[in-house]
């Protein structure tokens, strides 16, 4: 079954596309409609609505959904994926298929597509500024909850520290030390009171730290 891209990279590309109800000629001089819909079946004067455009975007995206999960040989995060999904939906299949960027990924060089992503930022012999944007949009979708050469998967992150009934009881006693302290009136007492509660704050955060270096 052909991997799908979730509906935030979906949402992404929506964005990146953007919505035209009329066709229109692109960047390149070709005429367009819908969210980046290109074809025999668009052509001047031709209209739509939100509703057909919607499903255009579907069927096109199927076909590079296909494209990229038949080409890329590696694992990728689900942002990965859609933001090679939205590379392809812009360049054109056959294009993102034969290009540097799946041959070096292929080889395990994750590192080198966000610069590859860079290089495909012209259309009719200019550089576009639209283009450029979007690419720098798809490398930060790239780069988030990414697969990486050295970490195939996202390394998940330390359990906090877990409070026992332990560690509680050593909180404990120390409160129980102060409130002692500060029952008694006077200069002395305050003074041993002090001591005391310095004395068990020290060996109880001693004891805490050496509970938790153990597990």
């Amino acid at each position: 079954m052909t991997r799908k891209i979730t509906g935030y990279c979906l949402e992404k590309l929506k964005q990146w596309e953007g919505l035209r109800l009329a066709a229109y000629q692109d960047s390149g001089g070709v005429w367009t409609i819908g969210y980046g819909h290109t074809g025999r079946d668009v052509y001047r004067g031709r209209t739509i609505t939100a509703a057909e455009a919607e499903s255009l975007l579907v069927a096109d995206v199927a076909r590079f959904e296909l494209a990229v999960d038949g080409a890329v040989k590696v694992p990728l995060s689900d942002n990965q994926f859609g933001a090679l999904v939205s590379l392809a939906f812009n360049i054109g299949a056959g294009a993102f298929v034969r290009s540097t960027l799946v041959k070096k990924l292929n080889a395990g060089d994750y590192d080198a597509v966000p610069a590859q992503l860079a290089r495909w930022v012209h259309a009719g012999g200019k550089r576009v500024q639209g283009l450029v944007n979007r690419r720098a949009a798809e490398a930060g979708l790239w780069a988030t909850n990414a697969f990486v050469a050295s970490a195939p998967v996202p390394a998940s992150l330390p359990a906090a520290p877990v409070i026992t009934g332990e560690s509680a009881a050593v909180t404990a006693g120390l409160l129980s030390a102060i409130a002692a302290a500060a029952s008694e009136p006077g200069p002395l007492q305050w003074m041993f009171g002090a001591l005391l509660v310095l004395s068990y704050g020290a060996s109880a955060l001693l004891w805490v730290k050496a509970r938790f270096d153990t597990q």
